[in-house]
Formats: structure tokens, sequence, C-alpha cells
């Protein structure tokens, strides 16, 4: 009777729910075990009633009871099954984005396509783990990459099902990131200026280059980088005969040339900036890669 199929058959919806706020509460909980009451509350439901329930789930082997005053519940691997859900960490998690922002607490466990993934008419039932009352129906997401085939999926949210933690997404993209490195992508004739030039010079050297900014280079070392909104700012206040150092900002975030486009993406989202210096293993610049040269890579994918 308590055989895994038998369990699956069993469960009943609030047994669900129940199991998904427990594996919530436990992913979040460094590895310490979760009150009857914790669930109770965030379902809405009397502890009394959660307590019995668990007596069932316990008996189908996807709950352990931990006993004593710190004690709760935990979910077994077998819970993590019956739902499909990764038990791995965090490390793997796949983000999910908001108009931009990643939503704290809450990822990606499986992504399903109803139909050949055709961004113009194709629908992909995404399942969550975490809070999914987080989202509504026509929130713009995105979704990805996914840790291995680096897929990134853009949509509507068109539905969602509270029970089973699955929203549906009417997408309007679908992607693959390039597996291809930093160096293959980024710009490499790498336009540098010298420290010593007045910011007037550095926006003459710019605008007929038709660039936004250049990395400020002395003796084969990055000291900081300008770009055009720094030398506005800078005519803007009457200084643009001062030197281009003076203004440059020296917060250089580099990559090295065998970076994975996917982590630079990463570096460029997490420091909230639209180009990188690509430098060598010796810490030479030997490059630039911009937002715009990673969304053409992506673009160019057939």
């Amino acid at each position: 009777m308590h055989n895994g199929s038998a369990g699956v058959k069993m469960l009943t919806s609030v047994q669900k729910e129940i199991l998904q706020t427990l594996i919530n509460l436990y992913r979040n909980s460094n590895g310490k075990s979760i009150k009857g009451e914790e669930i109770a509350a965030i379902m809405n439901r009397n502890p009394g009633t959660i307590r019995n329930q668990m007596q069932s789930l316990r008996s189908l082997g996807l709950v352990k009871g931990v006993p004593g005053p710190r004690g709760g519940y935990k979910p077994t691997i077998k819970a993590y099954h019956q739902l499909n859900i990764s038990s791995t960490g965090r490390e793997t998690a796949v983000p999910i984005y908001r108009d931009g922002e990643q939503i704290e607490d809450l990822s990606v466990a499986k992504i399903e396509f109803t139909s050949i993934p055709d961004p113009g008419e194709c629908e992909a039932a995404i399942k969550l783990v975490g809070s999914i009352r987080k989202l509504d129906l026509g929130d713009r997401v995105r979704i990805g990459p996914t840790p291995v085939n680096k897929l990134v999926v853009d949509g509507v949210v068109v539905g969602r099902d509270d029970m089973d933690n699955i929203i549906l997404l009417d997408t309007t993209a679908i992607r693959s990131i390039p597996k291809k490195t930093v160096a293959e992508v980024a710009t490499r004739d790498l336009v540098t200026l010298a420290p010593d030039i007045t910011v007037k010079e550095a926006a003459a050297r710019l605008s007929s280059l038709g660039i936004e900014g250049a990395p400020i280079v002395e003796d084969d070392e990055v000291k900081g980088i300008v770009t055009l909104s720094d030398i506005t700012a800078s005519i803007a206040a009457g200084t643009e005969f001062m030197q281009v150092s003076d203004i440059m900002s020296k917060n250089i975030i580099t990559v090295k040339q065998d970076t994975m486009i996917a982590d630079a993406i990463e570096v460029m989202n997490k420091h909230n900036i639209g180009r990188l210096i690509v430098t060598d293993s010796e810490g030479r610049p030997t490059g630039i890669i911009t937002r715009t040269d990673i969304l053409d890579s992506i673009a160019g994918l057939e």
C-alpha cells in the first residue's frame, strides 16, 4: 500500500499543497525542520488540520517528523520526486525575472512546451518552487538561462495553477545563449584612451569613432573607464579641460577572455553595467564586450 505508485494516487490537493509549502519553507531554512504552525499560517488553515494530514504524509514516506522543541517536519527525497522537483539546492536554481527584476525566493523546476517552440504561438507550462502568488496574470516574465542548454524564455503569464505551482506562459521569445566565450564575441580592436588627455579630446575621439565608452589604459594596465554619459556630465559642469583620468570610473569590471557569454551576462546583471573589459591571462586588456554584442550574438541564432 505504501509503495511509490500508491502514494501518487492517494495524495489529495490539500496534501499536495502542504508538501509544496513544506518544501518551499525547507529550501529557505538552511536545513532546519519546519513547524506545522508555519505551514498552517501560509496556507491559512488550522494547525490541527495540518498535523492530521502530516500523519498520512509520514505514512506515505513523504515527510519525516523531527521530535523535540526545535522539531517539526522535513520533506524526504521521495517528496521531491512526488512533486517532480529537483532536490538539489539553490546552486542550480533557474531564475525568473519580472520586468527585469529577479523575483526573490522563486525558481523554476521544470519547463514544458505545449507545442513546437514557435515563439509566435507557443505556450509553456512552468513548474515553480516558491510562492507562486507573487505572480499575476498579465505579468511579463523572463525565465533562465537554464543550466544545461542555456535556454531563455520570455512570455506573458496567461494562467496560474496554485495547487500544482504551475504558471502558463504565452511565450514571446525562446532563445538559447550561444556556448561561446567572450573572446569570440568581443570587439578586438580595443580603443583605449591615455589618462592625461582632456575630457574634450576624449569626447572628440569617442564621437568620431561612434562608440559609447573606452578604457583608460597606462602601461598595459586598465586604470578606469569613461563613457559618453561621464563626458556629458563633465561638459555640463564646465570641466571639459580636466584630464580624463579625473572623471573616469575606477570601478572597472573585467572578465577573462575564456569566460562564457552566459557568465558574462550574469556579471553585467549583478553590477548593473552594459560593458565589460576583456583581459588575457596576464590581466592585459584585449577587447571590450557590450550588452549589444551579446544580444546580437543571441539574435543571430536561427
